[in-house]
Order: structure tokens, then sequence, then C-alpha cells
């Protein structure tokens, strides 16, 4: 506990000094993000804070695997996410073909299922251990992806991270896995350290180099969480992000679209559409993520019923954006 406060200590600053001095480099270089017709924002802002809160991250966790400090397999969680910050960097700069960004996160997520150990099954023993990796592997190239698709607001990614972080230390804690409690914690700091540049109205936004690492970080942590047991909890604390991104895509394929294109369909986009502020909306997913927070503590006691209960607090959170959508 002791080493996961001094992460806190240590990272925090580490996180808001950090992203000042990335900001202050991305309005020299003016490397933006312009406004377009599928954008939330109306004003150019730059895009790049990746570039501050991933290297924050991943020095956070270097440090703790100097020290010991960490979950087994570390060393490869933190060179695939290197790898996605530097394809991603590439990707905010000049744009890659979505097919050489998937198999580049096929191969990270690949090396991050691999660092986990081979007790480690996703789904509890219930399946073969090739068919238990091979479908954590297309599950996990999903959430990476799906939470680079839903970083489209202000504050609504670190907003996101922070949550999830925070379940995940509270969970190792309730485990009594004190050595688990220090990496999420690093995550937690760096996304609040983030939020204050980035809640509305943004001075930055995170980017690919940000949301993609970001994503493939709390990922790896989540597939230890369920590997440990509590793969209920692991569904839970991402739920929103999964069911919002999730129906998207589906709706989307069933229109015949193009799905790997920028688009403004999400649901919380849709309520931002409507009039409201990016405050307004990313407050309502806050109370429904606290909401799914305490579920997935809950589940662990109580997983049919944690589930049951996060799945209909989602339900009544994509309504709540629906109807800011259409008032």
């Amino acid at each position: 506990m002791i080493v996961a406060l001094v992460a806190l200590v240590l990272t925090l600053p580490a996180s808001l000094l950090a992203v000042r001095g990335v900001l202050g480099w991305l309005r020299k270089k003016q490397i933006m993000d312009m406004p377009n017709e599928r954008s939330s924002h109306s004003l150019p802002t730059p895009r790049g804070g990746g570039l501050a809160v991933t290297p924050v991250c991943l020095i956070g966790w270097l440090a703790l695997l100097l020290s010991g400090y960490v979950l087994p397999g570390t060393g490869l969680a933190i060179l695939g996410a290197a790898l996605l910050l530097g394809l991603s960097w590439i990707d905010d700069r000049q744009g890659l073909p979505a097919g050489r960004r998937l198999l580049v996160h096929l191969g990270a997520c690949a090396l991050g299922l691999a660092a986990l150990s081979p007790d480690c099954l996703i789904f509890q023993g219930l399946l073969p251990f090739w068919i238990d990796r091979v479908i954590a592997l297309l599950g996990y190239v999903w959430f990476v992806n799906l939470f680079n698709f839903m970083d489209g607001i202000d504050g609504i990614s670190g907003t996101e991270t922070a949550c999830i972080a925070a379940g995940l230390a509270l969970l190792a804690a309730l485990d009594g896995r004190d050595y688990a409690i220090a990496q999420p914690v690093v995550l937690f700091a760096a996304a609040m350290g983030f939020l204050f540049w980035n809640w509305h109205p943004a001075k930055l936004f995170l980017g690919d180099s940000g949301s993609v690492p970001l994503g493939y970080l709390l990922g790896w942590l989540l597939l230890d969480l369920a590997g440990q047991g509590h793969l209920a909890a692991a569904l839970i604390l991402p739920l929103y992000y999964l069911a919002d991104a999730t129906i998207t895509l589906m709706r989307r394929l069933l229109r015949g679209e193009k799905v790997w294109q920028a688009h403004r369909t999400h649901f919380y986009q849709k309520a931002l559409a409507s009039g409201r502020g990016h405050a307004a909306v990313v407050r309502v997913i806050l109370l429904a993520n606290l909401v799914l927070l305490a579920l997935a503590l809950d589940s662990v006691w109580m997983p049919w019923a944690a589930t049951a209960a996060a799945a209909i607090a989602v339900a009544v959170l994509l309504r709540q954006l629906n109807r800011m959508a259409k008032a």
C-alpha cells in the first residue's frame, strides 16, 4: 500500500508537468487537430497529449518493475505499450492504413497475452487453453481499438481511465494482492493529471498516442483480473465503453458504413450534438461509472447479480444519453 501511495504522489505531478510541457511543444510546432464535419470541437486544438501521458505511465511501471512490485510479465506489457506509442504517434502525424495498424495491434496484444501466466485463464478454465487465448486476443484487440474510438469529447477518456484504474486498484486491495495495486494507481494518477488540461474546454487532446496505449495497459490489467477469477468485475468496470462502442459498431455495419472511418454516432456524441456541453455529458458518464465501480467490487461476492445490475445501469445510461440527444 505504501508503494501505491508513493506512486500516486509522484505520478500525479509528473503527469501535470509533462502534459504542460508537451502542450507548449505542440503549440510551437502547430500540431493541431483541425475541426471538421465529424469533430466535436470548433477550434483548432493541440493533439498529442499521449506524448506526455503514455511515457509517464511507462516510466512509472518501469520504476515499479525495477522495485519488483508488479504483476508477472509487466516487462512485456511495457514493451507492447511502447510499440503502440510509436505506431500511434506516426498515425497521429500522418495517418496509417487501417490494416497496418490492425496488424501491429494484433502483435502487441499477442505479446501482452504471452506475458500472462499459462495458469491465468481468462474464462476460468471453462474453455481449452488455446480457445481461451484466441478469444482473449480478439477481445483485447477490440478493447484497444474501442478505447481509441470512444475518445471523442473533452474529458471522456481521462474519466474512463481513472474510473477503471481506481476499480482495479481497489479490487487488488480486496484480494490482498498488494503487489498489484500500484500499477493501476499509476494509470489513475496519470489520467487525473491529464484531465486537468483536458476537461472542457480542453487545452489539448490525448490523440492516438495516448488512447491506444492506455487502452492496451488497462486491457492487460483487466485480463489479469479476469484470470484471477474476477471475470465479472473485468467486464463490469469498462462496460459503458464496451456497450457504446459495440452497439454503435453493429449499427454501422448493418447500415453498410465503413466502420474504420471517423463518425459522430456514438451515444455520447449524439448527446453532445443536441447542444449539451462536453462537461454535462461526461458528468453523466462519470456517475454511471461510479455505479459500475461499486458493482465491480460487489461482484467479488455476487458475480451474477452484480453483472445483471451493471447491464441495467449501462442500459439506463444509454437511454439517458438518447434522451439528452432528443431534448
